[in-house]
């Protein structure tokens, strides 16, 4: 498990993960342009309150990603049930 050490946001972070090198700083890059994002429409917002934003944003974004995945996952089940259909009448 790798070690990082990362300013991110003004704040020190210290951590090790499995994660690559590579996927660490695709993260660090969308924090810091999504807490950019924030900080330019938010106006005279504490930190703190940005980053409670950021967070709710990117577990809404997740939340998303996850329903998309199972509705995706429900369709390829469906679209797999009519494949084994085909294939049992075919024999």
């Amino acid at each position: 498990m790798a070690g990082y050490r990362l300013s991110l946001l003004g704040l020190d972070a210290s951590f090790r993960t499995d994660a690559s090198s590579e996927r660490v700083d695709e993260a660090k890059v969308l924090l810091e342009e999504r807490f950019q994002a924030l900080t330019e429409r938010a106006g005279n917002l504490s930190k703190e309150r940005l980053l409670i934003f950021l967070a709710l944003s990117l577990a809404d974004d997740f939340l998303q990603c996850n329903e998309r995945l199972q509705e995706l996952e429900e369709k390829l089940e469906q679209l797999l049930h009519k494949i084994d259909g085909f294939n049992q009448t075919d024999m």
